[in-house]
């Protein structure tokens, strides 16, 4: 039981490490504002449409931003939830010893 465990949790790690090296996207504004973040939640880059910088209105731009990037991020974790559930699914009756 106990290789069980470690095997488990050497594929978790190397889930993480994948999630790490993936880059997760999204939009805000109906593709105004585009963000790429890396699965270690870097900003990798960030995309405005210059068409719509309206100098008048920096606050809407701002808020389009923070809403791209934490979409992403969104991303991010679900795609953790995702992987990691496969792992949790797998351990049945182990979870009642832990």
């Amino acid at each position: 039981m106990l290789e069980q465990l470690q095997g488990i949790q050497q594929d978790m790690l190397e889930a993480q490490e994948e999630i790490a090296e993936e880059t997760f996207t999204a939009t805000a504004g109906g593709g105004i504002v585009t963000a790429e973040v890396s699965g270690d939640r870097r900003l990798k880059a960030l995309t405005i449409d210059p068409e719509v910088v309206d100098p008048e209105d920096v606050e809407m731009l701002q808020d389009l931003v923070v809403v791209a990037v934490n979409k992403a991020m969104e991303k991010i974790d679900q795609a953790t939830s995702e992987r990691m559930a496969d792992f949790t699914a797998g351990l049945g009756g182990i979870q009642d010893l832990l």
